[in-house]
């Protein structure tokens, strides 16, 4: 699972993949600026070019026209760049295994939105990271070496200070052969735990049935995300939480664990009958499609029956926070956090907004507004209202 953010990142992902993955929905492709976007390509090589144009995702080779032997498939996750839109990204951060870092040679580095992704990249985790230098096309060579110096000096000291950089033009696919070659070498496939209980992100859910089908064609609804742990089986049991939405007798608001069968897998185009962690999956389930439409069930996570993490309606964090605010070209300086502020947590592909009830040095307690479901220790972005804007100002560790 690779993540891919900022500037020209939809051009570069239809460079590396061809085309858009059928995830079930055309909405994901209309949405991609203001949603997470689903991208899959197989990485290839041929044996007979040299390295690097012996890179590819073409069956036949380019060069020599030899059929490629296949490395691995991945899956890109095509975060929004926007930085309005920090809630998506860090949603499709919590996914990924590495990053490609976009940054567009024509313009100075680092833009808000540049320094806001990489700061997220760093605060959930994600250390596997190339940097892609894409519209070269566009500036002469000693302006492409000056962006490389602004990109060298805008990642000193941050999780991306020994990533490589490769000067590319998705627009042309030029150097696409280098960059697969470096994703192969700096982003790893990683080992995951079969054993363990299942445990998988929703990041998108949907309503796949056209208007005017009849009931007796009508299908149950899809969940989109990635398998963290754990392996799913088609006709399983599944659980759903924090699930679904209900209001009480005495009108409040609650949340019901929704329990549900798998009906079918799918990764792209490809049927299965067993997944595994890795890449991007679509579950189909028995459940009432209204229940998973426009993405209501996104932040939920699935997994075996009575495995899943707790379901938080208060946290108590153990809090970091930024010296700058992130995104902000004034980059206004972080103040502390007070007792009765709100502020915008992320955690996994969930987001929900946190009144702080108590606070303490280097910890603060949250009642939410949404309940999340995640494990002790577990991180979550922290953003506050800013000019209008949530920008992130640090993170929490969950405690018991």
């Amino acid at each position: 699972m690779i993540g891919h953010v900022d500037h020209g990142k939809t051009t570069l992902t239809k460079a590396l993949s061809g085309i858009w993955t059928d995830t079930h929905s055309e909405e994901m492709k209309r949405g991609i600026t203001i949603r997470l976007g689903y991208a899959d390509t197989i990485f290839r090589k041929c044996p007979n070019c040299d390295e690097p144009m012996c890179y590819t995702t073409s069956d036949i080779c380019p060069h020599c026209g030899e059929q490629t032997d296949v490395l691995r498939k991945v899956s890109f996750v095509d975060a929004p760049g926007h930085e309005t839109l920090m809630a998506t990204m860090l949603s499709g951060a919590a996914l990924m295994n590495g990053a490609v870092l976009v940054i567009a040679a024509n313009e100075k580095c680092p833009q808000p939105q540049t320094r806001e992704h990489l700061m997220a990249l760093d605060i959930t985790g994600v250390k596997n990271i190339v940097i892609a230098q894409n519209k070269v096309e566009l500036v002469s060579e000693e302006e492409a070496i000056q962006n490389q110096k602004q990109i060298r000096a805008f990642t000193k000291g941050t999780v991306a200070e020994n990533a490589p950089i490769i000067p590319i033009s998705a627009q042309h696919n030029v150097n696409i052969d280098v960059l697969i070659k470096v994703i192969e070498d700096f982003i790893p496939t990683p080992e995951h735990n079969l054993q363990h209980s299942s445990m998988m992100y929703i990041a998108r859910s949907f309503d796949i049935n056209k208007p005017g089908l009849p009931p007796e064609k009508l299908v149950g609804g899809v969940l989109g995300g990635s398998l963290m742990k754990g392996v799913l089986d088609v006709g399983q049991e599944i659980d759903i939480l924090p699930g679904l939405m209900v209001k009480n007798n005495d009108g409040s608001i609650g949340f019901e664990a929704i329990k549900t069968k798998i009906v079918s897998l799918s990764t792209g185009s490809i049927k299965l009958t067993h997944a595994t962690p890795g890449g991007l999956l679509a579950i189909g389930t028995e459940l009432d499609p209204a229940i998973t439409k426009s993405d209501s069930l996104a932040g939920c996570v699935v997994g075996d029956p009575g495995t899943l993490p707790p379901v938080w309606e208060r946290v108590d964090l153990e809090v970091k926070l930024l010296d700058r605010v992130v995104g902000s070209e004034e980059e206004t300086k972080v103040i502390d956090i007070k007792k009765g502020e709100t502020l915008m947590m992320n955690i996994g592909t969930g987001k929900t907004i946190g009144l702080v009830t108590a606070i303490s040095k280097n910890a603060a307690s949250l009642k939410l507004k949404l309940p999340v479901c995640s494990e002790v220790g577990d991180r979550v972005a922290l953003s506050r209202r800013i000019g209008g804007r949530w920008r992130l100002i640090g993170y929490g560790i969950i405690k018991k």
